[in-house]
């Protein structure tokens, strides 16, 4: 069962001792770690357990797959001066602590060279882990919008979640995940530039006009050289989009002349009861052939067309 509550924050996921953790002083936090030095984990009175950060590893289904190294190291910084003020969610695996949410901090605090790290252990269904996982990195909005769309997409995929259930979990409107999620439509190459904030995901939503991917990557590459707004990339897609819909006319009808000949063809056929061909040079001349396969078949055809006098 789902819990109600992940939509509210994660106040309401890890429980009101997580969200009253930052009114406990850093002494007392200070004086924990210090009596539990040496030991491979010590429970503290906020029901924290002090854990080795060696024996914490990474969820795999995490969301967030890019991290700033930069802003990681200023978090590693913080760290050594006043320690994991928020503890990490995990839980526990055969051997290790799984993390469900707190992987930057994680990171930093192995950069910062710390041997023990402050966890609440939580036992959630792998929906729930995805979903709180989600939920934090959506609310820090440290996901890149692809990492994003990703997340909501295997939602909806392996636990069978609708568009409005995922909005109303992350609290954000129907329409922003609708959104969020056209974005996987684009070409994989659009996608990684958008990762590597090349483009923003304005410019990427814009592009989506375009279907076909080559036409996509061809405006994308316009988007860079030209460094256009999204406004401009509005205005390039629309013009791309007319420029490849006037090519395609000229095929289109030639497709629909087809298609009568045809229809005339058959016509005649069923008339004449042989095969009949007609070679169109352009929409005013050309030739009708018709066959036959014998001298009495012949011999009838062009009695049938004395008849038509």
């Amino acid at each position: 069962m789902v819990k109600k509550g992940l939509g509210k924050g994660l106040g309401a996921i890890f429980g009101e001792d997580v969200v009253a953790r930052e009114e406990v002083s850093h002494k007392s936090k200070e004086s924990v770690r210090n009596k539990g030095a040496g030991n491979e984990k010590e429970e503290t009175n906020q029901g924290e357990m002090m854990v080795k950060v060696a024996l914490v590893e990474p969820n795999k289904s995490q969301p967030r797959k890019k991290f700033n190294e930069e802003q990681l190291t200023e978090l590693a910084e913080s760290i050594k001066q006043h320690g994991v003020i928020q503890p990490l969610l995990v839980q526990k695996r055969d051997g290790f602590y799984e993390i469900i949410a707190g992987e930057r901090r994680w990171r930093a605090a192995k950069m910062a060279g710390l041997k023990e790290i402050p966890v609440l252990i939580r036992e959630y269904n792998p929906q729930e882990s995805m979903e709180i996982a989600l939920i934090e990195n959506v609310q820090r909005e440290d996901l890149n919008p692809i990492e994003e769309a990703k997340a909501y997409q295997r939602l909806i995929q392996e636990f069978g979640l609708k568009q409005e259930e995922i909005a109303n979990r992350v609290s954000k409107s129907r329409t922003a995940i609708t959104n969020t999620m056209r974005l996987l439509k684009l070409d994989e190459a659009i996608q990684e530039m958008v990762i590597g904030d090349v483009i923003s995901s304005g410019h990427a939503r814009a592009l989506l006009s375009l279907e076909k991917k080559e036409l996509q990557l061809k405006a994308a590459k316009m988007v860079v050289d030209g460094k256009l707004s999204v406004r401009e990339t509005e205005r390039l897609a629309k013009r791309l989009l007319r420029e490849e819909q006037e090519k395609e006319q000229p095929k289109k009808q030639e497709r629909n002349i087809n298609f009568i000949y045809q229809n005339l063809e058959e016509r005649m056929k069923t008339v004449m009861g042989t095969k009949v061909t007609i070679h169109n040079k352009d929409k005013n001349k050309g030739r009708i052939e018709i066959e036959y396969y014998s001298e009495a078949e012949l011999e009838r055809i062009v009695e049938m067309i004395e008849s038509i006098r």
